[in-house]
């Protein structure tokens, strides 16, 4: 009888190891940016989010990863592929809104989900929402309002603002004036990949600015930030992380230090998960995570949260899954609003130095469980 009991339970667990060998792994496609200007902000997205796969030793998700060179036709060709040969189920990775533009509403309306651990254009987030469409990181107006909201508070009355013109450049400046209350010495659209800024800070200098507003990703900030610590122009300077984060820091030095900037994110946030992700992050890959990174590696746990509820396969149990959004995200409470962005607490942060390393120690919250200003927008 012992006998027989141990040969079904074999022939059982024989059989539940076929079904799991025959079971597809969910395919996500990550296009994002590898190489040229703005790479780290890719290798940060991508490491977060392999980093969180990793942890999870979850065998039933594939990731395809390809390097978009921050040009839109190289994204689209790369979603296309992946959609059409790849069969991918899930696109993840875009840093840029104008490949985001590019990419997202094609491969929503080709039945996949796109998660974005990133772009957050305005355009998708109104009235170009879609079920299939969900963004983890933010609209990419709200760290702008949370700088305006906190340039009231510091009593700055006549902010000079400039952001590169795309998309995301756009949506910061409308972000930054839909709050703060001031007058505006000056408004200025840069080129999109600039380095030389003599022109906008002299300006600036001429301008009866008594403060700085400026959102210049990666290479674009370092490069501004450099050349305004040298030119003697001595406004207070306030920002959005994405020209005050980890990797930036380094680059810039002690000319950042003081710079108050706002994020979703810090790797002070007080709760278990992100404690764990800051130390894991740092030991796998020897440096302190970014802003990036930490969308990335939230990005990663939303999906196998949803797999862990739903086959992906069944796309209205896979797309409530996700909009449950029930895993511990490194912000802490983490929840979708009614277009799929989150609603969320938005921090003031101040550039500081720790040892050797430039990093932000949050100094408080901006805005409170914070939407976007489209999901009026959006019918779905």
């Amino acid at each position: 009888m012992m006998k027989t009991k141990s040969l079904l339970l074999a022939a059982t667990a024989a059989a539940m190891t076929a079904g799991m060998a025959l079971a597809e792994p969910v395919k996500v496609g990550m296009i994002t940016t590898l190489s040229g200007g703005g790479a780290g902000l890719g290798i940060d997205v991508r490491d977060g989010f392999m980093l969180a796969v990793k942890q999870a030793g979850n065998p039933d998700i594939e990731v395809v990863i390809e390097d978009d060179q921050r040009k839109p036709d190289i994204a689209v060709q790369l979603a296309d592929r992946m959609i059409q040969s790849d069969d991918v189920d899930i696109l993840t990775g875009i840093i840029w809104s104008n490949l985001a533009m590019a990419v997202v509403p094609s491969a929503t309306a080709q039945g996949k989900f796109y998660l974005s651990p990133n772009a957050g254009p305005s355009a998708l987030a109104g009235k170009g929402c879609h079920p299939n469409y969900f963004n983890v990181a933010w609209q990419n107006d709200n760290l702008h309002e949370a700088a305006g909201a906190y340039a009231n508070s510091a009593g700055l009355k006549n902010s000079f603002i400039l952001a590169p013109n795309y998309p995301a450049g756009q949506d910061a400046l409308a972000g930054y004036k839909r709050m703060y209350e001031g007058e505006l010495a000056g408004e200025i659209y840069t080129k999109l990949g600039q380095t030389d800024y003599a022109a906008e800070i002299a300006q600036i200098r001429a301008s009866d600015a008594d403060s700085v507003f400026f959102f210049l990703p990666g290479g674009m900030g370092i490069s501004f930030l450099k050349q305004y610590a040298d030119s003697g122009v001595d406004l207070p300077v306030v920002g959005p992380a994405f020209s005050f984060d980890q990797g930036i820091l380094q680059a810039v030095g002690a000319a950042a230090l003081g710079v108050k900037n706002t994020s979703q994110w810090n790797k002070d946030i007080d709760n278990a998960a992100n404690k764990a992700f800051v130390e894991s992050f740092e030991a796998e890959y020897g440096r302190l995570p970014s802003l990036y990174a930490s969308q990335g590696f939230d990005t990663a746990n939303l999906i196998l949260s949803a797999m862990a509820k739903a086959d992906v396969k069944d796309q209205d149990a896979f797309r409530e899954a996700l909009r449950a959004a029930e895993f511990d995200s490194v912000r802490g409470e983490f929840k979708f609003g009614p277009n799929h962005h989150p609603i969320q607490d938005i921090y003031v942060r101040e550039v500081v130095q720790e040892g050797d390393v430039f990093t932000n120690k949050i100094l408080g919250v901006a805005l409170e469980d914070h939407a976007d200003a489209y999901a009026g927008e959006c019918k779905m």
